[in-house]
């Protein structure tokens, strides 16, 4: 009996083996270039350069149809811009989108429009950033859902005066961390139940800002040093503040099924960037992304639960480094004592635990 048939498909298999290989290699090394380079990998350029190489690597493609059929997923700050693409990219794959927001008129328009294109949403009203708020309407949800596939904190605001809370805590510290913080500890049952994941929706504006928690006014932006408020200068901290959250969140609950991380989105076009930021909306109009391609990363991890043992910080489905340049060995003491301290202070301004 001839063997050159079954050499033949072995070598081509060899062969065909080593040209994904290449492949692989060539758009991982593309994808790393182009995130470096911050242009072509925070514009719309990023996904469309990525996409060829998501369809090489099994764990980045596209999420299977269906695949979040019945599960419940909460997004907050759900009515407009990413959060709103976030909720129509998940409720494509069956989820039971949980609409989160602050004004009772827009969750209601948002959910009407979505129910009519056929998704299954639940309208929840809650002020992230306000603590007690937060705390009635965890219970409120516990008492109805017992199992939660996935929470994304996508609630957001920058403004340009110093504004607080009910609890008199700076407004974007409040929205981006401390209500998160609490609200995931709260609905950590339903999330343990449901093999949940968790995810912050950070910046990459937050590789502007290193982590300021020497006290609780360096946590509040009320030292003379931050006067004048400066509202970008303070989102940007505060979003450096979610990616180290995240990652404490990560750590204490591996091994409980809950999987947690941040991302950013890249540079997106929302009403929210507009209002922020109009000089910058103007001058990279024609490259930003749409808010679907900013949600895509937050749709692909609960729906596919990536591995996070390369990092928790992710753009463009895959994890990113949390620093621009290399850190030293003396630097990076240095962020771990301030990590310890921003925790605490943290846990002692939400009511949350403490993650250190």
């Amino acid at each position: 009996m001839s063997t050159r048939a079954p050499a033949s498909r072995t070598a081509r298999g060899v062969a065909l083996g080593r040209s994904l290989g290449l492949a692989r290699a060539a758009t991982r090394a593309l994808d790393v270039a182009a995130d470096r380079a911050v242009l072509p990998g925070y514009a719309a350029t990023g996904p469309r350069l990525r996409r060829a190489g998501w369809r090489l690597d099994p764990a980045r493609r596209d999420p299977e149809p269906g695949s979040l059929a019945g599960r419940h997923v909460v997004v907050t700050g759900a009515t407009s811009g990413i959060g709103r693409a976030t909720a129509v990219g998940l409720a494509g794959l069956g989820a039971v989108v949980h609409l989160l927001g602050r004004d009772p008129a827009k969750v209601a328009a948002e959910a009407a429009d979505l129910r009519a294109q056929g998704a299954q949403v639940v309208e929840e009203v809650c002020d992230v950033g306000d603590l007690d708020a937060v705390a009635a309407w965890c219970a409120d949800l516990l008492g109805r859902v017992d199992a939660l596939h996935g929470l994304v904190h996508n609630a957001g605001v920058l403004t340009t005066e110093r504004q607080e809370s009910p609890q008199g805590h700076e407004q974007g510290l409040a929205v981006h961390v401390l209500g998160p913080h609490l609200m995931t500890a709260l609905l950590l049952p339903a999330l343990r139940t449901g093999r949940g994941s968790v995810l912050w929706m950070s910046s990459g504006g937050m590789y502007t800002a290193g982590l300021h928690a020497d006290s609780v006014d360096d946590l509040e932006h009320r030292r003379p040093e931050d006067l004048p408020y400066d509202g970008v200068r303070a989102y940007a901290r505060t979003k450096r503040m979610q990616v180290v959250l995240a990652d404490a969140w990560a750590r204490r609950t591996r091994g409980t099924g809950v999987l947690v991380a941040s991302m950013h989105p890249g540079w997106v076009a929302t009403p929210g960037l507009t209002d922020a930021l109009p000089g910058f909306d103007r001058l990279l109009r024609p490259l930003l992304r749409d808010a679907a391609e900013g949600a895509d990363t937050a749709v692909w991890f609960v729906a596919t639960r990536p591995s996070t043992a390369r990092g928790t910080f992710f753009h463009d489905r895959a994890p990113r480094p949390v620093h621009q340049v290399p850190r030293t060995r003396a630097r990076r003491q240095g962020d771990a004592e301030a990590r310890q301290r921003f925790l605490a202070l943290v846990a002692e301004a939400s009511g949350g635990p403490d993650l250190g």
